[in-house]
């Protein structure tokens, strides 16, 4: 069973920002790995993910040129840099993982692994 847990969260002012951390259990080579997001009241919305090997990142529109996802498969671990932070990005970030190679998928219905999410909070 693979385990994920997010780090990094917390609280900000508008553009500043963050550096989130995903740490999985085991080996995660063979996994995309994604990044999502839900605030108060909303729908859970896809962020960034990243391929197995790193070599395919997607972004969501709302993210595009302020977010960076990465990942270290010698750690096991997935980070999301998160600069110019406004207060629409709040919510709580789950990190998830699903098996398959190529290009990844922005769809939360492909990830059968979720961590338990960290809170940022972007307000002055």
């Amino acid at each position: 069973q693979l385990q994920l847990v997010e780090s990094g969260g917390g609280l900000v002012q508008p553009g500043g920002s963050l550096r989130l951390s995903c740490a999985a259990s085991r080996f995660t080579l063979g996994y995309s790995i994604g990044w999502f997001r839900q605030a108060p009241g909303k729908e859970r919305e896809a962020v960034s993910c990243i391929s197995s090997s790193g070599g395919s990142r997607t972004y969501a529109d709302s993210v595009k040129g302020r977010f960076a996802i990465s990942r270290d498969n010698a750690k096991n671990t997935v980070y999301l840099q998160m600069n110019s932070l406004k207060p629409e990005d709040t919510g709580v970030y789950y990190c998830a993982a699903y098996l398959g190679l190529g290009v990844c998928v922005l769809s939360t219905h492909e990830y059968g692994y979720w961590g338990q999410g960290t809170q940022v909070t972007v307000s002055s």
